[in-house]
């Protein structure tokens, strides 16, 4: 086994632009919002872009080799994350996921947690995480009279900035900005508001689900610091945890037997090599470090966030 890379799934949006050329000569024309560079869903399989796998989509990937890229504790059923870049050029809709059971009952889906790390954003760039001020009541009268901007939490970001989006909490990416976004393997959105954009909204759905005790929190993790690398854990819930990983020099560590690690450069420019491989990770790179991997290396001045599932 060995560092997989996928090659990046590429999606148009309404909203989208052309940051990514920033890092990647691979962009194909058109206003880019998503990639999807870890993605085993059904509205986007991943096909392995490196090495002896070169080739294998994701699903055969899992059926060929199991528990040997996933992990013991891992579902091989349904690969449980979704790892993916966005760029905003203008306003996402304001939106919301619902949980588990809300979304297998009326989506035969997943629910949708998810974590935004943003990795640049342009000056006054800002995010919405939350409601304020408000009731269910409230709200939906102001999404009824068009006054939703008035009860929206709005706040503006930097690069380094890190939020925890639960289900059921209101929140829209606004211009300017590139999110790594790591979350349950789920494609269901219920948008709520959409600045005047002819797109079909679900209030209803949405109302069902928004949790108005939701509240922001910007993550941050206690930070520790050993030879050659700091490491603090942003988060860990009922679905993923992510570490944040800032290696001045390099980072000796062991895969996990019973869940892979996905590996996401959001600064800097590196290599994870081992015994029989040596992969290059640049900012905006994901790679997925099957659980049978054994010793690695990450070499180089770069932050990185190593994010993996947690077992149901």
């Amino acid at each position: 086994m060995y560092p997989i890379r996928f090659e990046n799934l590429y999606y148009e949006k309404v909203w989208g632009g052309r940051d990514f050329e920033s890092f990647r000569d691979n962009l194909p024309e058109g206003n880019i919002g998503e990639s999807w560079d870890i993605a085993c869903h059904n509205n986007g399989t991943g096909v392995v872009a490196n090495g002896e796998l070169k080739g294998l989509n994701f699903n055969e990937l899992i059926s060929k080799y199991g528990t040997a890229v996933l992990g013991t504790n891992v579902d091989l059923e349904r690969f449980p994350l979704l790892v993916k870049l966005i760029n905003s050029k203008e306003k996402l809709s304001v939106q919301v996921h619902p949980g588990d059971e809300y979304a297998a009952k009326h989506e035969g889906d997943n629910g949708k947690t998810e974590a935004w790390y943003v990795v640049d954003a342009k000056p006054g760039a800002s995010l919405i995480v939350g409601t304020k001020n408000c009731t269910k009541e409230e709200f939906e009268a102001a999404i009824k009279n068009s006054t939703v901007e008035n009860y929206l939490n709005k706040i503006e970001v930097k690069k380094g900035d890190c939020f925890l989006i639960n289900s059921g909490l209101v929140h829209a990416i606004c211009e300017g900005v590139i999110i790594a976004e790591i979350q349950q393997n789920s494609d269901v959105t219920y948008r709520v508001y959409d600045y005047g954009r002819p797109r079909e909204i679900h209030v209803d759905k949405a109302l069902d689900v928004i949790d108005f005790n939701l509240q922001c929190e910007n993550l941050k993790g206690n930070e520790e610091s050993f030879k050659g690398y700091k490491k603090s854990l942003l988060c860990e819930n009922e679905y993923f945890g992510i570490e944040n990983l800032v290696i001045e020099t390099n980072l000796e560590t062991t895969s996990n037997l019973e869940h892979f690690d996905i590996l996401t450069c959001v600064d800097g420019h590196g290599y994870i090599s081992g015994a029989n491989f040596n992969e290059e990770i640049k900012i905006g790179d994901s790679l997925l470090i099957p659980a049978s991997l054994g010793k690695y290396e990450i070499k180089g001045n770069i932050t990185v966030l190593r994010s993996y599932p947690v077992a149901q």
